[in-house]
């Protein structure tokens, strides 16, 4: 047996060393794999638990969210956006949550019922959820506001209706207590209780009964006899403005429509037509105060008017101040019937224009309608006093008797 020369006990030290090396790189490489495994074990528990805690609070926030579809108060004030936005979370959490899904039922049935439309036609689709709901509420608004208004009209409808019919009521009885009063002297005129509702019959009564003297006695029966033949013709109310329009517009040049605007123009108005019309029916007045003559203040009363709104107009147009403009035009339109419609009656008028300061146009436009004017308004009295013969004998104390029993024709 041969002596050993020491190489196997090196090599055997130099594996079991190598072992021992590799064996603590191993562990090594097991301890680090094991922990690696140990957090990401951990990493994906800290995820989870964090993904189950997010949606836990999402789940939350759509419960809050969706828990006032349940009251009707909330119903009855949600605006559009609410209403898109939680059938928006309904949707978006049905299939997860049976909250969400009663939730999802009920905006169903109360979007159909109140707006009807039907979500499931919808699908997920809030925004036109919101715009369908937004047309709808704006037409029901104006529908509503609509019904509010009429209601209103018909309410105040009804209240006119009555407070006329108190002031009726309250006209009524003063007409009853004034014709007990002026009983003697509508039983003598046979004048009707409700033709007291004429304000100047009424006066006329009343003068009569109050009138102490056989002249007075008779004056005042003379103008009874006026207003009951003027309530024959025009009714108890008397003309309108629309009949004085056109009457006064057809017989007197240069009135027009915007004078009748004119409280004053209009009564001027109604004075001459009623003079015309009892000159025509054969009434010619007191000593004092003629038919002829009352129409004849009606008339310059006319012209008087329509001078004032003139010289309003042309101030407006021009700037002019009131107090430059004179009272020639005035003269000159209130001049008498033998020089109307004169060449020296036009000369002079175009003379009292300039003195006011007008310009050359508007003295050439004033002076052009002055000369379209055509026979003077105050021929129609003499007309009707030529009627009036004709028809004198019908305004004795027959005629008053026969008005009595049958009533003036209205």
């Amino acid at each position: 047996m041969s002596e050993s020369d020491g190489m196997d006990e090196l090599l055997d030290g130099g594996m079991r060393q190598s072992l021992m090396i590799a064996s603590r790189i191993a562990e090594t490489l097991a301890r680090r794999r094991q922990e690696s495994q140990r957090q990401q074990e951990h990493q994906d528990a800290q995820a989870a638990h964090e993904a189950q805690a997010r949606r836990t609070a999402d789940r939350s926030a759509a419960h809050a969210a969706l828990a006032p579809v349940n009251r009707d108060q909330w119903w009855d004030k949600a605006q559009p956006h609410d209403i898109a936005t939680a059938h928006a979370v309904a949707e978006g959490w049905k299939d997860y949550d049976p909250t969400a899904l009663a939730a999802s039922e009920k905006i169903r049935q109360e979007v159909l019922a109140r707006y009807g439309i039907d979500t499931h036609d919808v699908g997920a689709d809030a925004a036109y959820l919101e715009s369908g709901i937004q047309t709808i509420t704006t037409e029901k608004a104006r529908q509503d506001a609509l019904d509010r208004s009429q209601e209103e009209t018909r309410k105040a409808a009804a209240e006119h209706e009555k407070a006329m019919g108190l002031l009726a009521a309250a006209r009524a009885e003063e007409l009853r207590a004034q014709a007990a009063t002026l009983a003697p002297e509508m039983e003598r005129h046979q004048v009707p209780e409700e033709y007291l509702a004429n304000p100047e019959l009424a006066q006329a009564l009343q003068t009569a009964h109050a009138a102490k003297t056989p002249a007075a006695v008779a004056a005042a029966a003379d103008t009874v006899k006026e207003r009951l033949f003027l309530i024959g013709k025009d009714g108890i109310n008397g003309p309108d403005v629309d009949q004085l329009r056109k009457e006064t517009t057809a017989n007197i040049n240069g009135a027009a429509d915007s004078h009748f605007e004119d409280p004053a123009f209009v009564q001027a108005a109604k004075d001459m037509h009623e003079a015309k019309l009892l000159a025509e029916g054969g009434f010619t007045g007191s000593e004092r105060t003629p038919v002829e003559q009352r129409y004849a203040r009606a008339e310059e009363e006319l012209f008087a008017r329509m001078e004032s709104v003139g010289r309003e107009i042309e101030n407006r147009v021009t700037g002019s101040d009131s107090g430059r403009l004179k009272d020639q035009g005035l003269k000159t339109e209130t001049t008498s019937a033998t020089d109307y419609g004169s060449a020296q009656r036009q000369e002079a008028f175009a003379a009292s224009l300039a003195t006011t300061g007008a310009t050359e146009t508007q003295v050439r436009g004033r002076a052009a309608a002055e000369r379209s004017e055509g026979t003077h308004p105050r021929a129609a009295v003499s007309m009707g006093k030529g009627a009036a013969k004709a028809k004198k004998t019908r305004t004795g104390a027959a005629v008053a008797a026969e008005r009595g029993k049958t009533g003036p024709a209205r």
